[in-house]
């Protein structure tokens, strides 16, 4: 099946793939080829695709994934995870944690998630987070 990871600023893959392991909101999904038409946002994880020579891995920190005839993931950012240094990821986090600090009353939990899984995405690929994950 066909599958297209776009950010706001370029296209990061287009390309046949086998199977998309996709960090959902609502929990962690792999989408194969008649996978049921789902629209599903995103939380802060490791997005990897399958191919028929192996599996590549992005780094998403929110978005969107459309599941259909094949796979579409507008995500706020990605990158590939051999492209995510410490100093990117430290970015990420440090954003993260200023979101938690301006979250609203209502929102502090969601804001508290949004950091665990930002440091937990460090965690997957061998980053040191140098923060509390709360």
């Amino acid at each position: 099946m066909q599958f297209e990871l776009v950010s706001p600023e370029r296209r990061l893959a287009s390309m046949d793939v086998r199977a998309v392991r996709i960090p959902g909101a609502d929990g962690d999904l792999t989408a194969m080829a008649d996978h049921t038409p789902t629209i599903t946002s995103l939380r802060p994880g490791i997005l990897t695709v399958e191919t028929g020579s192996g599996e590549e891995s992005y780094a998403v920190t929110g978005g969107f994934a459309e599941i259909g005839a094949g796979v579409t993931v507008l995500a706020e950012r990605a990158l590939h995870v051999k492209d995510v240094t410490q100093a990117v990821f430290d970015d990420w986090v440090e954003e993260a944690h200023a979101a938690h600090k301006e979250a609203p009353e209502d929102a502090v939990d969601s804001a508290a998630k949004l950091v665990a899984d930002m440091v937990a995405i460090g965690g997957h690929i061998g980053l040191n987070p140098k923060q509390s994950n709360l």
